[in-house]
């Protein structure tokens, strides 16, 4: 595309001289005899530059440039002038001029400077784009929504995970509150490191704190041999106590010294053990509250909630709606194989009118069901009550019994269709229990009881 000059000036004669020289030069240029109409137009074109006088009638040419700024900000300026003083042309630069020409100057030396300014533009936008593409293909890339709340949330972990603080993640329950942890420790010095994650609730209370602070062989029945704690696995990188929140009243005091002295003690064990780990916490619980409930020690609050990163509800980033479902829709055609190319319009304003109380987990999981029954190649209002349905369709859903058999009893048939809920619930999760947990509606150490009554193997839905 021809480079497009805007030359503001008053003097009929001098216009028509720079015009010409600069046509000929193969510029395209457009003129204007004031500067409010030189920034009308530079607010209704394209150009790449404007060579702006300063003495004209009405607004000077000082007083124009933040206008311009305003209207054209990829446009750089020249100031001109036949009446140059040092204390203007420093005035000019302040107010973010290019350069500065004193009337009469040579064309040759102007067109010089225009394409050293053209030239500085395009650099400074391959750099723009370069930055962009980095922030797209870093971890910071998994974390969706351009939304102003997400905008400071990505502003909020950049500027932490540079820092090797302890972080308190917390949100209402499916906000994304692992990815945030995950996105926290990949882009930290940490990050070849190892993440270990735990989640507080899902461990039943007798077992949690061998999985937290390990135990010597012996320390209790069944201690067959030297078991080493979630924080001396996670040396040198990163641990994540999820549901913080939950973790039971005794055990907090043991977590508070390992918090504030990075040691941690073995049950059945003499010696403490020094441990360099960056501890990320996550909660959908309302400390503070927890704290006047007494249900959660404020000394182990307060040293928990210094760089603290609050996720938004869905309800308060809908913008990010659309691109979400997209993302979700890319995922549910490679999980399931189908082809569906996206959501009607009709579609997306009955998902874009509802509250979403299990935020985007909710949205992911309601998306996947919708493209179980979708036929077509986008995701219509059907589909999307169907997905917001709780009620079993007749003849079941992948298996899910809807009719008693006469050989059963109503106790066995409600186990076993119990077992099934559980086992299509961890499939489509791909193992991971707090999801499942939410799909099902119940709490995720609720889940795992329910997983040891009916004997299922954790393992088994995980997906590799």
């Amino acid at each position: 595309m021809p480079i497009r000059v805007l030359v503001v000036d008053d003097d009929a004669p001098f216009q028509g001289l720079l015009v010409d020289a600069l046509t000929e030069l193969g510029y395209e240029v457009e003129t204007a005899s004031t500067a409010e109409e030189g920034v009308e137009k530079a607010r209704a074109g394209r150009f790449d530059l404007a060579l702006h006088d300063v003495k004209l009638p009405g607004m000077s040419g000082i007083e124009a440039l933040p206008h311009l700024a305003d209207a054209a900000p990829t446009m750089d300026v020249i100031v001109m002038t036949g009446y140059a003083t040092k204390g203007s042309g420093v005035e000019a630069m302040k107010r973010g001029a290019y350069d500065y020409f004193t009337k009469p100057f040579s064309i040759s030396e102007m067109d010089v400077v225009i394409r050293r300014a053209l030239e500085k533009r395009k650099l400074e936008q391959e750099l723009e784009t370069l930055k962009r593409n980095l922030r797209v293909d870093s971890p910071l890339g998994n974390i969706i929504g351009q939304s102003r709340p997400m905008q400071l949330v990505k502003e909020r972990i950049e500027r932490v995970a540079e820092l090797d603080a302890d972080v308190l993640v917390v949100g209402e329950t499916g906000t994304g509150k692992e990815l945030v942890s995950d996105t926290i420790h990949a882009l930290s010095a940490r990050a070849s490191g190892p993440f270990v994650k735990l989640n507080c609730a899902a461990i039943p209370e007798n077992l949690l704190e061998s999985e937290l602070f390990g135990h010597e062989k012996g320390a209790f029945t069944g201690a067959n041999a030297v078991k080493k704690g979630r924080f001396e696995q996670a040396r040198g990188g990163t641990i994540l106590l999820d549901e913080i929140g939950d973790m039971p009243l005794h055990l907090q005091p043991k977590l508070l010294r390992a918090v504030e002295q990075k040691q941690v003690e073995r049950l059945g064990g003499m010696a403490p053990i020094s441990f360099d780990v960056r501890i990320i916490a996550a909660t959908n619980r309302e400390l503070e509250k927890r704290v006047a409930e007494g249900e959660f020690r404020s000394d182990l609050f307060y040293r928990l909630n210094i760089a603290t990163i609050a996720l938004p509800a869905l309800r308060e980033r809908m913008d990010d709606l659309p691109q979400l479902a997209e993302r979700f829709i890319q995922r549910a055609n490679r999980r399931l194989g189908t082809d569906i190319a996206g959501i009607s319009p009709e579609a997306m304003g009955i998902m874009m009118a509802y509250d979403w109380p299990g935020n985007v987990r909710q949205l992911a999981n309601a998306v996947e069901r919708a493209a179980i029954f979708c036929k077509g190649s986008h995701i219509t209002p059907a589909e999307v009550d169907l997905a917001f349905s709780r009620a079993v369709p007749q003849g079941g859903v992948q298996g899910v019994p809807v009719a008693l058999d006469p050989d059963t009893t109503l106790k066995q048939a409600m186990q076993d269709y119990e077992r099934t809920l559980i086992s299509e619930a961890m499939t489509r999760t791909g193992g991971v229990q707090t999801e499942a947990a939410a799909l099902l509606g119940i709490s995720p150490k609720n889940l795992w009881n329910k997983i040891r009554k009916h004997g299922l193997d954790p393992m088994e839905f995980v997906q590799t």
